[in-house]
């Protein structure tokens, strides 16, 4: 359903600004603030405030050490921004340093096309070619109806479930390309986050060029805009997390981290030696927490590793019991 401005309440803006404030480069903080919580819907996730309970402490040096030596093992850069949307706990590593976000993207793009679209629109086929195909690589679902095309909705449904890159490009076409999804990033806050190209070239990235990065710290702000605050109406948002929660290619990452009973809907992304995953991480009885990991390999020959990100999950949302 369309909205007239994709933003956050100002309430929500000023609890996102507040948690990004502890945030120390390289390094790991972990914040308490006390910050309101939702009510549990059907997805697992929260959307009305509840009272919080007092934080309970996070070993910080323990978290520390485990992700400098992960880091050291596989001979990565990780980085890490977590929000315990219950009782304001933050924790980052890493996270005002840029990664590429590779198809993680796909999720805000999403949401931003949710918002921006009514449901009649949503019906509408979209039609593409199959050269359109061949050029953006990994496509499963539009790959087998070039010749009929799909709804629109069902298009950015194949991008975020299914990791389909054409179906992408379909929703950055909607939205008016990069330009158009950065700027709608830039109204949910996020200022940081630089979308320049289409799939595959934004899975192109190399250390200090800035185009197709984000933080840990400016995706968790959108993540936790669009999937627990009021940047989406309800209706959108649990559309939002119906899609996540059903990823096909998030299994062995962070839900592979996360302990047992733990409700995960997240975004896959990764390319050479990138990988990502950013989630919403429900614990049973609790209000979700944002989590983002991003991972790149130090070697731009060597492969992305599922185990990074998955052991990185289970060390920080650990630590959030």
């Amino acid at each position: 359903m369309s909205r007239s401005v994709p933003t956050t309440s100002p309430a929500a803006a000023a609890a996102v600004l507040a948690l990004a404030l502890p945030l120390v480069l390289g390094g790991c903080t972990v914040t308490d603030l006390a910050v309101p919580a939702a009510a549990t819907t059907t997805t697992g996730v929260t959307s009305s405030p509840v009272v919080s309970a007092t934080p309970a402490p996070v070993d910080r040096a323990g978290v520390e050490a485990a992700l400098a030596d992960l880091e050291a093992e596989y001979g990565a850069r990780v980085g890490v921004q977590a929000i315990d949307t219950g009782d304001g706990r933050v924790l980052a590593h890493r996270a005002d340093e840029r990664f590429g976000f590779a198809s993680t993207l796909k999720l805000p793009a999403a949401a931003v096309l949710l918002d921006r679209t009514s449901d009649a629109e949503l019906a509408e086929t979209v039609r593409w070619t199959a050269a359109d195909v061949e050029a953006a690589g990994y496509s499963p679902v539009t790959g087998e109806h070039v010749a009929d095309g799909l709804p629109l909705g069902e298009v950015a449904e194949a991008a975020v479930r299914q990791s389909d890159n054409t179906a992408m490009n379909l929703v950055l076409e909607r939205l008016g390309g990069p330009e158009g999804l950065g700027a709608a990033l830039a109204e949910l806050g996020d200022d940081v986050t630089s979308v320049d190209r289409t799939e595959p070239d934004l899975n192109d990235v190399t250390a200090g060029d800035p185009r197709d990065t984000t933080t840990p710290a400016a995706f968790a702000s959108v993540l936790r805009a669009v999937a627990v605050d009021d940047a989406l109406d309800p209706d959108d948002r649990g559309t939002l997390l119906d899609w996540a929660a059903g990823n096909a290619t998030g299994d062995a990452l962070v839900r592979a981290g996360a302990p047992e009973g733990w409700v995960v809907a997240d975004k896959s992304g990764g390319a050479g030696p990138i990988r990502n995953d950013v989630a919403l991480v429900t614990p049973p009885g609790r209000a979700p927490i944002v989590l983002v990991v991003l991972t790149t390999r130090d070697d731009p020959e060597a492969e992305y590793d599922d185990a990074l990100v998955a052991r990185t999950a289970g060390v920080v949302l650990g630590a959030l019991r």
